[in-house]
């Protein structure tokens, strides 16, 4: 046989060798997939390393070469590597918070207010309840400008234990009163599982602040209530976390969960947080949730408050959080971000012109 021939026929055998590793491969994969289903059934982790080295030692004792143990210790991580990520992508197609479970957008109704409908809504109102006045003063104010929603924190989980921790629930209380004159949907943070069922009495929709995000026990305790939720993203949380945070309250049976970006905790100085605006769509895809947007945590800047909240809006945000406050010198928190009336006006003005709103 020439060489040329010799070559041809090296070639095809080595083709027939391909084919059939593919299809082992792939039957392995499959099987992997089944492996993966059963984990998730279990609740046992995807990855197991002890099972992964059992795997390796003992192919390393079958090894008889060319491939020194190492090579092949590479080459059969790889495989391993790749039937995980291939039960990690199934795992997430069974979320369900998934876009790929449920391709409809999740409605929430607040009174005659639809949040994930289409038409953007804004929420504002003071960072802390400090006083029945003072949430009256912001009430009337946006009832005058047509919000419906408004925010006020009655439970404040603060980094200093010096500092105003909030009214507690005497601040729902006061809440439930000026929501009740005015005609209002109200939004406050709970940070104690044992206060969820209470909350549901004062309160039109509980949140679960981003310092909470990971708090499990409270997760769980809000998906066993009917409330809606507004589930903030950790300081820190990637977008996956902040998804199964969410997947937390739905898996237990409470579905009107809405999500909103905070801006996360990045090197960046110029802003309190770095608003991460591509976390909207990706949300909005990923996830049949509504997704919202805080524009004063996220900046901590009034100067900006306007073109981020536009920015928002053009992302695809089924709405934007603002704090306002009567006199923000004197507020108990946040008193340097917070606008005053007569500033939230011309801000909502500002958003306005932009049509998105």
């Amino acid at each position: 046989m020439s060489q040329g021939g010799r070559l041809q026929e090296l070639r095809s055998q080595l083709d027939s060798v391909n084919n059939e590793l593919l299809g082992l491969l792939s039957e392995r994969a499959r099987i992997a997939q089944e492996i993966g289903q059963e984990k998730q059934k279990q609740g046992v982790p995807d990855f197991d390393p002890v099972r992964e080295k059992k795997m390796l030692d003992a192919l390393i004792e079958q090894n008889k070469g060319p491939f020194d143990n190492e090579t092949v210790r590479h080459l059969f991580k790889q495989i391993f590597q790749a039937s995980l990520k291939l039960q990690q992508v199934d795992t997430k197609k069974q979320l369900l918070v998934s876009r790929k479970k449920k391709q409809e957008d999740t409605l929430i109704k607040l009174g005659d207010t639809i949040v994930g409908g289409g038409k953007p809504v804004m929420i504002a109102g003071p960072c802390s309840v400090e006083s029945y006045e003072q949430v009256r003063q912001v009430a009337a104010a946006l009832k005058e400008a047509g919000i419906t929603v408004m925010r006020g924190g009655a439970f404040k989980p603060r980094t200093s234990p010096y500092d105003f921790q909030g009214l507690g629930v005497e601040g729902l209380k006061i809440l439930k009163e000026v929501a009740s004159e005015f005609g209002l949907k109200t939004i406050s943070e709970i940070v104690d599982p044992a206060h969820i069922e209470l909350a549901c009495e004062y309160i039109d929709v509980i949140q679960i602040g981003a310092r909470n995000m990971q708090n499990f026990e409270l997760l769980k305790a809000a998906g066993d209530v009917n409330t809606p939720i507004l589930l903030k993203r950790g300081l820190a949380a990637t977008i996956d976390e902040f998804v199964h945070a969410a997947e937390y309250i739905v898996s237990r049976g409470n579905t009107q969960v809405m999500l909103i970006e905070r801006g996360i905790r990045t090197y960046e100085k110029a802003t309190r947080n770095t608003l991460d605006i591509s976390a909207v769509p990706i949300l909005k895809q990923e996830t049949h949730l509504p997704v919202l947007v805080d524009v004063t945590h996220s900046t901590g800047r009034k100067d900006i408050l306007a073109p981020c909240a536009r920015a928002a809006l053009a992302a695809g945000a089924d709405g934007v959080m603002v704090e306002v406050h009567p006199d923000p010198a004197t507020a108990l928190s946040d008193a340097a971000q917070q606008l005053n009336i007569p500033e939230f006006q011309d801000f909502l003005a500002n958003v306005k012109k932009s049509g998105l709103l």
